[in-house]
Order: C-alpha cells, then structure tokens, then sequence
C-alpha cells in the first residue's frame, strides 16, 4: 500500500512534465510486472498519436510505425474508441472479434508484436479524444489478480491523464483533419467504402470489412442479416474480382491501397 500511495505522489507530482508517462509506466509496473508501455491518443478519424512508448528501436517500428501506416484501422482498441467504449481497463480479447486471433490482421499484423497479451485503460478526453494507455506482456498474460489490481489504481491513472493530456484535441488540430481528400484513408469505413472501388459492390465490401476485422462467416451473416452460405460465396467473388487467393492477400492489398492513398 505504501509503495502504491508513493508511486500516486510520484504521478500527481509528475503531471505537465516531460517525465509524466515514464513516471505513469513506473507506477504501473510497480502494481504489476509488464515489458512495454504504449499510450496512443485517437480522435475522430485522425492516424493515431504515439504520446509515449518504451521499445527499443527494433520493437518501435512494429508497434508504432508500421501500426500508424494502416493496421490500426483493424485494430480491436482503435475500433473500441470509435465506438466509443465506455472508460476502463479492458483486455484486447474481450474487445476483439469472435475470430480475431485467427484472422489476417492478427496473421499478417499483430503476431509480429510476439505479445502473449495486452490490455489497456481507455480514458475519455476532452471533444471525444481517447487517451489509451497499453500494457504489454510478452511472455504470460496477466492473471485475474494482476488485472484486478490495475483495475482499482484506474481511478488515479484517469484522473492524472485527463489533467497531463487535456490539451490532446489541440495536439491533432482540432478539426484540420478532417478536411481534404486523404482524411479518407484515415477512417475505417469511408477506407472500405473506397476500397475496391468500381470493382466490388457495397455488399462485398461490407464483407471485406468485417472479415478483415476479424469476424467468422457466422458473424458477419448475423452482423448483415443474410446466411453463412451467403457470406462465404461473397467471400469467393471479391478474390475473383482482386485476383487473389487469400485472406492474407486481401490484406495486404486493403493496406496497400491505404498507404497509396494517403501519398495521393
């Protein structure tokens, strides 16, 4: 308990400073042992904002630069935020679809990170920002008693990030993004909404979206009321029309056609 109260002193202390986030990663790591710590702030449809990270040079360009090049769009945390989720301490899985971990994103994407598990406090932000504060665990994911205990210091990191990262609205420019052609590729449905564009139909690209995401033939009939069967000969159609055989390369050419049009 004495530790928990001086690492709180510590974090209030530290709040408006350069040392806030290693100051908040410290604390963390203090109620329970982890590898990396990353915040990202989302707004609206903007690329996210890399607020702090600790990997090394290697790990960073997986988890953060290539992250920001595209991925994200399918990412369960990114996609929880524009859901708007309620505030709090989730893990990845109980946000993710019911195939995340077999699907192309997790595949081509996010095995890479060679994580055992990452879970993350949401906190709610001036204008709809979302400051999201990730612990990553490489080696065993994090047991109830661990995730418990991150979960009753929420109350402090909420409070101390809504103080250190209220000006995050101002940091994305407030609105700026939104204009011109290339906030299209910065948003998850108008990006499938061109995707394939004068080549699939709205229905195939709803197909596209939500597989990639991660969602079973099941759920994505349940999702656009129509059956499995029906899914799947969509499925079959859109490879014919991209001339590809699988669901890795759909990604890679979902991905492909963000970073093309972001250049544009």
């Amino acid at each position: 308990m004495k530790d928990v109260i001086n690492a709180t002193g510590a974090l209030i202390d530290a709040i408006g400073t350069d040392q806030f986030a290693q100051t908040l990663s410290d604390a963390l790591k203090g109620i329970a042992p982890l590898d990396y710590t990353v915040v990202f702030g989302y707004f609206g449809a903007a690329r996210p904002m890399d607020l702090f990270d600790d990997f090394p040079r290697g790990k960073r360009k997986v988890f953060v630069e290539d992250y920001q090049e595209g991925p994200y769009l399918l990412d369960p945390f990114y996609l929880a935020c524009g859901n708007q989720v309620e505030s709090g301490l989730y893990r990845i899985k109980d946000l993710a679809p019911d195939r995340f971990f077999q699907g192309e994103y997790f595949r081509s994407y996010y095995a890479r990170t060679g994580l055992a598990e990452e879970i993350g406090y949401f906190i709610e932000m001036p204008e709809r920002a979302i400051v999201v504060v990730s612990l990553m665990r490489a080696k065993k994911a994090f047991s109830a008693r661990e995730f418990r205990q991150l979960g009753e210091f929420w109350p402090i990191v909420r409070a101390c990030c809504k103080r250190h990262w209220q000006d995050l609205p101002s940091q994305f420019g407030a609105g700026e993004h939104d204009s011109g052609d290339a906030s299209l590729h910065h948003s998850v449905e108008l990006a499938f909404t061109k995707f394939g564009d004068g080549v699939l139909t709205p229905r195939e690209r709803q197909v596209v979206e939500f597989t990639l995401k991660g969602h079973s033939a099941d759920a994505v009939g349940r999702i656009l009321e129509i059956s499995p069967g029906t899914v799947r000969i969509h499925r079959r159609n859109v490879y014919l029309k991209l001339q590809i055989r699988s669901q890795g390369e759909l990604f890679s050419k979902f991905i492909d056609t963000l970073v093309s049009g972001e250049k544009q």
